[in-house]
Parts: structure tokens; sequence; C-alpha cells
């Protein structure tokens, strides 16, 4: 079954930010030890949550709005026909004429004027919760409204591909399997895949596994994903050898800043080009809960914009020529109150 890109978009739920990377696969990256018949190829979805809630306002403003700088006094953008903004000497890159782009989300700008970036702007839940907690997992299960439903949307995507998985299919870059991954289908959490540790959903023996204790520990457990797995699993663990990913170079020029995101774009890239038969991966950026000194051209939001922009720029440009086989749709669990607070950020 072929899932097409659009439809990615509408079972995210509440995409704020889609970006189509660039042409089809042509090469073929031999980076096991020893020759191996790689996974078949296949298209990747990655999913970054940006957890905390971001703000739309401040990542994507309006130009021209007299009424957001009322309610926005010392969070507002300098605007570009002359009228006066808290931080006017700060203008935000214009988009259509319309909307605009924070300046710290500069490296992204060539993607939208390329075509390949989409905004979905003013996206809800139909359940008004202001827990980042309930709101988090009704985003990740795509049932707004009802807890207790025991799978994730991307599992259920996973499960609606219509053909073998391989062992990497879903790969969450995480310390614990994400509630996205919850379900029937097999789902991964890496947190370091040089030293090939990975968590499982559980705890005790079966919830951390390395290096070449996975294999003895897979004979003695009883979790299904384990025993079901395993040869599969083994075999992928062979071609992802650590010195593998050590002597790992982005290619094109990509910096990948030095953060958690920048080093869990850099390894879905690295599982991108090893034709390990990923499908679905996930990645997420914290600290967008931004109630005080949220700031306009620096503070809070500009710091994690930043890092989310050549993060991305970066993946990019190191995806090369897999571009056209890869989509990154990020997600936040709501948005922010128009209005700014007292503390100099929003609610």
């Amino acid at each position: 079954m072929s899932i097409h890109r659009r439809l990615f978009l509408k079972g995210g739920g509440m995409a704020l930010l889609s970006l189509g990377l660039g042409p089809s696969f042509l090469g073929r990256v031999a980076l096991a030890a020893a020759p191996r018949e790689a996974f078949q190829r296949r298209r990747v979805l990655v999913a970054l949550f940006q957890r905390g809630a971001m703000d739309g306002l401040m990542a994507v403003p309006t130009l021209e709005d007299d009424k957001l700088r009322t309610l926005r006094p010392r969070l507002a953008f300098g605007a570009a026909r002359g009228r006066k903004g808290a931080a006017d000497d700060i203008l935000a890159l214009d988009l259509d004429g319309r909307f605009g782009l924070h300046p710290a989300f500069e490296p992204l700008l060539p993607f939208w004027q390329d075509g390949r970036l989409a905004v979905v702007h003013a996206v809800g839940s139909p359940d008004p919760t202001r827990s980042h907690f309930d709101a988090q997992d009704f985003m990740e299960t795509g049932t707004p409204g009802r807890k207790g439903t025991p799978t994730g949307w991307l599992n259920r995507v996973a499960g609606l591909l219509g053909h073998d998985a391989s062992p990497w299919r879903s790969v969450a870059m995480t310390a614990a399997l994400p509630r996205s991954f919850y379900g029937l289908e097999p789902a991964l959490a890496v947190t370091d895949l040089e030293d090939f540790q990975v968590r499982l959903p559980g705890a005790g023996a079966a919830g951390k596994i390395a290096g070449k204790g996975f294999e003895a520990l897979y004979e003695e457990t009883s979790q299904d994903l384990l025993r079901d797995t395993a040869s599969e699993t083994f075999e992928a663990l062979q071609m992802l050898h650590p010195e593998n990913l050590r002597d790992y170079r982005p290619a094109g020029g990509a910096q990948y800043p030095r953060s958690p995101l920048g080093d869990s774009l850099r390894q879905i890239a690295f599982l991108v080009k090893s034709n390990v038969g990923l499908e679905v991966a996930f990645a997420e950026s914290g600290g967008w809960d931004t109630h005080v000194n949220q700031g306009v051209g620096s503070g809070s939001f500009a710091r994690q914009a930043t890092d989310l922009a050549k993060s991305l720029a970066a993946f990019w440009a190191d995806l090369g020529t897999y571009r056209d086989d890869v989509l990154v749709m990020t997600m936040t669990e709501f948005g922010r109150t128009v209005a700014e607070n007292g503390s100099g950020g929003t609610d």
C-alpha cells in the first residue's frame, strides 16, 4: 500500500511545519564491514515533536496586525511599513506579504522559496485541555479527548504500509519509546547508535539492551518483539557497526548543531543512507514552554528556533540525493496565548 505525503500530514493531526526534501534515491551506501544485501529502500517519514507548546504566532507572525501588537507590546516584531513595534528594529522574514517567518528560522527560508516547506497555521485540537501531558498524549495517539487509547498514530501508520518490515522500520531517537509508537508493530527507541543501546517497552532486563548482550537476552526474554524479530535485528545491527557512525561524515557540507536534536537528525540521516529499511523515524525538541523571557530576536524562543532551523537545514543538506524520499513534519501539543503575560512570555 502506498501512503501519500498528504495522508501522512493529515494523520499528524496538528502539523505546524512540513518539510519535504529534494530528488530520488540514486546511490547505495555500503556501510557494513562485510558486504550484505541491503533492505529494500522505502520512503521515510520523520516526525519531530516540539515539546512544550511552540508559539505559532512568534514562529510565523502576521506582518500587519495592530491588534497583535497591542496584545504583545514586548513580543511584537517591527512593522515593515512604518508602524512601531516593541522590537521595531527586528523584522520577520516576509513569506507572502501577509505572514512572516521568525528570523531564527532563516535557514528554512530557501525551502519555502523552493516550494518544499509548507506552514499549516492555526491548527488545533478539538479538545480544549491546557494540560501539556494530556495534549501530548492526544497528539501522539491521534485521538483527542480520549485517554487510554492503546496505540500511537505512528504505529498505526506503520501497520498500514502493507509489506514486510525490517527491524529498523520504526525508530525513535529517544531514551524511551514515545507514545506515538505504542502498538502491535515493532518499534525501537535508540539512545545512541554508537553503543547500540536500545530501549523497548517495559522495564528491567527487557527495557535496556546493549551490544552483544542483545542476542543472549533475546533467548531469555518473553517479549514477542524480541523473539519474533531477533534474527533480522541481529542482521541489521551487524550492518551498523559502531565504527560506521563514528566515521560517518555528513554530506553536502552539513554542519549539525551540537545539540540533542542535531545529533538525533544526524543519526536518522545515517540510518536513511545505510539502507536498513527505515520508514518511520521520530525525534523531539524540548524547551518550547516559553512562559518567561520569551524574547523576540533573542531569548528562549530564539534559542530553540535556531537549534531547530539549523538542525533541519543540516539534515536536508546531508540527505543529498535521498531528499525526495523523505518527508519531515513537525508538531507541538498546542499553541500559546495571543496576549503576553507579565513575565515577558506567553501562557
